[in-house]
């Protein structure tokens, strides 16, 4: 009884404090991001300043932030592998670099600045409160969840991608408490300082019957196909910059040059930023068909060149708009099919099905749950295994019983 009620007493006060972090960090930038898109949509030319904005993020990163450039995957490295505290200097730069790369219209997410600011934040207790490297793995996973829920208001989906992102096949039930307790109070943090996140509506409900379960099965290939496609071109693109382009400020330059020049050719800035009211638009009207491609390549080029931020939320961006595309041709409403979308293409490119089934039911209601499972694990498993984390662990194959 008292080695239960100390490890509860213990984490409860060590996670109340990394969410109180990691939920106020995120309530900062999610401030800040609003700003900078205000701006950018208020005065639009200054997407031509997009490669000078790229070449200085670049340079300090080259020069202050050599140690922290891994991000996402510093952190999870970390957990499989523990060696040295996360500097602190990693959650004001990629803070910083996100913020910018939004200002002047590079098209990245948000997830990655709050998981990496949640995770750097909770290692800073690691020497204060004298953890052990199995103990800094929970501080660590309890940093990504209150960063992942906190940005997104999903408390529980943010507990379990902490749990499941690590690696393929395997969940770490040990960091189960820190994890749940850091993402809903980091949460909460986020709400008292004001955050308010986007609603979605998925409109009527579809009852549970044969043919919509393999219009859903179907849409999860698709979805799968999509969240593979996009972790592998956004690994090659930055490969390849780095093949062509040795000298690292060069390559968010170049690569804002052909985003600022792409933007004018097209005439339309809905495939840069976050893309908030196309997503919405997707749950609403028939959207064209094309723009899932459009944000497809926006985001590769700009993830791909070195602009900072994440890959969730133009996954989201894909999925919502990929699912309004098939909706006619599956004969299921569009709001359903963006929806599921929304969480299975995230599913499949994460390899985070179960978070995804779970961020789906946050989002849209509990009625849509049959559908999102079966969507977000035919997604997992049609996916392989490349992620947007390559850092992410192959414990057991998606289709078979041996390990890896």
């Amino acid at each position: 009884m008292t080695q239960p009620l100390a490890y509860l007493a213990k984490w409860t006060l060590i996670a109340s404090l990394v969410a109180a972090l990691a939920g106020s960090a995120s309530a900062f930038f999610l401030y800040a991001l609003d700003a900078a898109t205000a701006w950018r949509e208020a005065h639009p030319a200054i997407i031509w300043l997009l490669p000078l904005a790229g070449f200085a993020v670049g340079w300090i990163y080259l020069r202050f932030g050599r140690s922290v450039e891994a991000g996402n995957n510093l952190l999870i490295d970390e957990i499989h592998d523990p060696k040295q505290v996360v500097p602190l200097r990693l959650a004001p730069l990629v803070l910083g670099g996100t913020i910018v790369s939004h200002l002047f219209g590079a098209s990245v997410g948000r997830e990655g600045t709050a998981v990496q600011m949640g995770g750097a934040l909770a290692d800073q207790l690691t020497h204060v409160f004298r953890l052990r490297h199995e103990e800094r793995r929970i501080l660590l996973m309890a940093g990504i969840s209150a960063g992942f829920a906190s940005v997104f208001g999903t408390p529980l989906a943010g507990a379990i991608f902490g749990l499941e992102v690590l690696a393929i096949g395997r969940m770490r039930y040990d960091a189960i408490f820190p994890c749940m307790l850091a993402a809903i109070v980091a949460d909460l943090a986020g709400m008292a300082w004001g955050v308010h996140h986007m609603h979605y509506a998925v409109g009527a409900h579809v009852p549970v019957s044969a043919l919509p379960l393999l219009a859903v099965m179907a849409a999860g290939i698709v979805f799968g196909l999509a969240g593979m496609l996009f972790a592998k071109a956004a690994h090659g693109a930055a490969a390849f910059m780095k093949r062509r382009i040795a000298y690292a400020p060069l390559r968010p330059l170049l690569g804002g040059a052909v985003i600022a020049v792409a933007v004018w050719a097209i005439g339309t800035d809905r495939y840069i930023g976050l893309g908030i009211p196309v997503i919405a638009d997707a749950f609403r009207q028939p959207l064209a068909p094309w723009d899932s491609v459009g944000k497809f390549l926006f985001t590769v080029a700009s993830l791909g060149s070195g602009f900072k931020g994440g890959e969730v939320t133009p996954l989201f961006y894909i999925g919502a708009t990929l699912g309004n595309a098939l909706a006619p041709l599956l004969h299921l409403p569009f709001a359903l099919l963006a929806g599921l979308g929304f969480v299975a293409v995230f599913a499949g490119a994460a390899n985070t099905p179960i978070a995804s089934t779970v961020m789906a039911i946050e989002l849209f209601g509990p009625e849509i749950a049959p559908y999102a499972a079966i969507a977000c694990v035919v997604s997992y498993l049609f996916s392989g295994h490349t992620g947007i984390y390559h850092a992410q662990k192959r414990s057991h194959a998606k289709t078979g019983v041996g390990r890896e």
